[in-house]
């Protein structure tokens, strides 16, 4: 009886691990949302992605890209251009987002964004990535934090003529009554479930973290768009 119960015990840890191991290379996913329900799939990247192979990228349905432009104060990601001006060549809609540090100045880091990232009216809104993973330490209030996450969207809303878009976590939403900022599109973050539309007005779902795509030899996120080709068209305009 006890070797049952420690085949059992056995038999069952080597299942867990192995599924542990297979999420954590992302060869197996909590979320697949169809693209019946979602048919306006995209990606997010960065210099994290290294080089891509865009002949090879191309090959999958992505019809969205968003590429990180900028961080803090004065980081500028070393592949933005080159990811930029790739997407474009390749007739994808594309967008730029800025990684935003709560211990900078908003007003510094809209600078930093605008130095980086065309004006050109045909592409994506601008996104504002706020989240506390790799975030810096600060001493100052929520409300200050807020005000200067306002100005900075302003700014960017001001030159690009287009409402930035939110990029959040859930906790950080939560934290900082994100709910607030109803005329700006929500791109949510969660990797687990399906976002709850009755606490969130979402626009956009990160759904994974961890996929493999063609042409890319790191992880890359997927994201989802909530609405019709039709609605993503007026959506691009930034409206």
């Amino acid at each position: 009886m006890k070797k049952k119960i420690w085949t059992i015990l056995i038999t069952g840890a080597a299942i867990m691990f192995g599924l542990a191991f297979l999420l954590f290379k992302g060869y197996v996913r909590f979320n697949y949302p169809s693209k019946k329900e979602y048919p306006i799939q995209g990606i997010d990247i960065s210099h994290h992605q290294g080089l891509i192979d865009w002949d090879e990228l191309t090959k999958e349905d992505i019809k969205f890209v968003f590429v990180k432009a900028t961080e803090g104060g004065d980081y500028k990601d070393p592949r933005f251009l080159e990811n930029w001006e790739n997407t474009k060549n390749n007739n994808i809609p594309v967008g730029a987002y800025h990684f935003y540090r709560i211990c900078k100045d908003g007003i510094e880091q809209a600078e930093n964004f605008i130095s980086s990232v065309p004006n050109d009216r045909s592409s994506l809104p601008p996104v504002i990535d706020l989240e506390y993973g790799g975030n810096c330490q600060t001493n100052k209030s929520k409300e200050v934090i807020l005000s200067e996450i306002r100005e900075f969207m302003t700014i960017l809303e001001n030159h690009y003529q287009k409402t930035p878009i939110i990029y959040v976590t859930k906790e950080f939403y939560k934290d900082y009554s994100v709910s607030q900022f109803s005329e700006n599109p929500i791109w949510i973050r969660d990797i687990f479930t399906e976002p709850n539309t009755d606490n969130i007005n979402w626009t956009l779902w990160q759904f994974a973290n961890r996929a493999h795509l063609k042409g890319i030899d790191m992880y890359v996120d997927l994201n989802v768009f909530n609405g019709s080709p039709d609605e993503f068209e007026t959506f691009k305009k930034g409206l």
